[in-house]
């Protein structure tokens, strides 16, 4: 639930403010009005101004009481601040003055009260409209404990001391979306996925899996699946999760397909607690709440099971790195570094590039340490005397590159390149111009695509990289042969992950678990369920774990590495 601050302009009258008396006592009601004597009514044909204005006196009080607030805020006595402001919020002359008080007032119940200041706050009739305001905050903190019941409370009692309000027109529409969350149909899955827009290959994809994975394929299923269309915005992935519970009373959701709409997703999820298995890769779902789990192959899962191959089944040790300047390639490149130094390697060079270059020859050089000359200019200057003696081609002594003179620096058993296969056979290109032989190249699964034989180049036989399946176990398997004769094309990992989070799902639900609160228990205990491509167990941290395969190249085809 997001939480209304409002923003006080008093807050910047008060900064304003020199507080030059000192406070002699705690003050627990407004001082009694010094009395102004009123002057005499205007007579016949004088202005006709009929605004009342503040007398002197009645504007120094609340100008004393405001600044005995402020100190009173600055020495953290909130409490008795809240009473004075309380009362210059119904006392003051001046509409202005008042409506500052109350906003000023209502931003200490928000941001500053602790649990028992605020149950203090609703019990005592000093505090006039900020008992409701109370009442509302804790009912906010109970949501957040999941104590739902507790919340309700709240909720009410804030109506019953401001009937008719803002405030109690926000706690009714709360009220109706906890009860809306207490009626769940057991066998109805909500799906919140971008199914229009530029991402809509990818959320289709999605949905079939998801489609087969609770049978909707089959004549005799009994379960039903409510869609919302994200169309990759936040917003309308938040008002998804919201008609999924309300109006279908889904028991979960799967979604979360994308980084930029699966925080929005998950956060309203969150306030109705159901559970909700997100298939985006980005980090730090899980931790935001009980109910979220994940099924994805994650970069750090990818990582960590590379580097775990390369350093102890392969004995590598020494890694250098090329990085596509971007958001993917700068965070993958970090997590390969720290998993790395994690496990006693090494980084010992490491280049950027801009995400649409074609022409690898300065980074590659760059890495080899044979871009900047004047770092080994005694070397360079004895390869270029070599040269010009051995060259009897005038043309060739002068339209000579002066970085192939010198010999690459290649001090690394493999490098890491976090980028597609198409890009990775520009690279391996020059890194064979530029002289480098006999290294391991690392990647990740955006490498298992047809052709990465003849993208390989010279280091076909020098290729590592990680996915959970081949395309030859695809042929084999059960459910990508039923795809494909369904669809008339191989799935890909989004369709396989889908599927696996429909499956888990229908089963646990078949097998009883007919509540939110039920589902939630069976999926964080989930233990060697059978997945489409094999075993897949629930960690700690809610994360689907999955079989994963390090891969290579043999006779131009993707199969799995053979080690010790």
């Amino acid at each position: 639930m997001k939480k209304i601050l409002i923003v006080s302009a008093l807050a910047c009258t008060l900064s304003m403010l020199s507080c030059t008396s000192k406070v002699k006592r705690h003050e627990t009601r407004a001082p009694k009005p010094t009395p102004v004597k009123i002057g005499p009514r205007p007579t016949k044909g004088s202005a006709k101004n009929t605004e009342t204005t503040p007398t002197t006196g009645f504007a120094q009080n609340t100008l004393n009481q405001t600044q005995q607030a402020l100190a009173f805020e600055k020495a953290g006595q909130n409490l008795d601040a809240l009473k004075l402001l309380a009362s210059i919020a119904v006392s003051a002359p001046a509409k202005k003055d008042q409506d500052e008080a109350r906003a000023r007032a209502i931003e200490i119940v928000e941001t500053k009260l602790n649990e028992s200041d605020l149950h203090e706050v609703s019990r005592n009739a000093d505090y006039n409209f900020l008992r409701a305001h109370s009442l509302y905050r804790l009912a906010e903190m109970s949501v957040e404990r999941r104590d739902l019941d507790t919340a309700r409370r709240y909720f009410r009692s804030v109506s019953e001391f401001q009937p008719g309000s803002d405030l109690a027109y926000k706690s009714q529409e709360i009220i109706d979306q906890l009860e809306a969350s207490k009626r769940v149909s057991p066998k109805t899955i909500g799906v919140v996925l971008p199914l229009s827009g530029k991402n809509a290959n990818i959320g289709q994809r999605a949905l079939r899996g998801i489609q087969m994975g609770l049978g909707l394929h089959q004549p005799y299923s009994n379960f039903k699946l409510a869609v919302m269309d994200s169309e990759g915005n936040a917003d309308n992935a938040r008002r998804g999760v919201e008609r999924l519970v309300h109006e279908d009373n889904v028991i979960a959701i799967i979604g979360s397909l994308l980084g930029k709409t699966a925080l929005a997703e998950i956060t309203k999820s969150n306030e109705f607690n159901i559970p909700t298995i997100t298939l985006s890769q980005k980090s730090g779902l899980t931790e935001l709440g009980p109910n979220v789990f994940r099924n994805s192959l994650t970069t750090e899962m990818q990582i960590h099971h590379l580097v775990r191959v390369a350093m102890d089944e392969m004995g590598m040790r020494r890694f250098a790195v090329m990085y596509p300047n971007d958001a993917y390639g700068v965070e993958t490149t970090n997590m390969f570094w720290d998993e790395v130094l994690a496990r006693g390697g090494t980084i010992v060079a490491a280049q950027t590039y801009n995400p649409k270059d074609t022409d690898f020859i300065q980074p590659v050089q760059r890495l080899v340490g044979t871009f900047y000359i004047e770092a080994r200019l005694d070397e360079y200057k004895s390869k270029q005397k070599e040269f010009f003696s051995n060259s009897k081609n005038k043309n060739s002594r002068a339209n000579y590159n002066a970085a192939d003179l010198l010999t690459p620096i290649v001090d690394f058993d493999g490098l890491f390149i976090p980028d597609s296969a198409k890009t990775l056979g520009q690279i391996s290109a020059f890194l064979s111009y530029g002289g480098v032989r006999n290294v391991k190249l690392l990647g990740t699964n955006l490498w298992n695509s047809p052709g990465l034989a003849k993208r390989a180049g010279n280091f076909v036989n020098n290729i590592l990289f990680v996915d959970s399946f081949t395309p030859a176990s695809l042929a084999s398997n059960r459910f990508l042969s039923e795809y494909k004769s369904i669809y008339n094309e191989d799935p890909s990992l989004i369709e396989i992950q889908a599927y696996d989070s429909a499956l888990i799902l229908r089963q646990l639900i078949m097998q009883g678990a007919s509540s939110r609160e039920d589902l939630i228990e069976k999926l964080s205990g989930l233990k060697e369920f059978p997945g489409s491509l094999g075993p897949l167990q629930m960690t700690a941290e809610r994360e689907i774990q999955r079989p994963l395969l390090s891969l290579t190249l043999d006779r131009g085809e993707i199969v799995p590495v053979k080690t010790q």
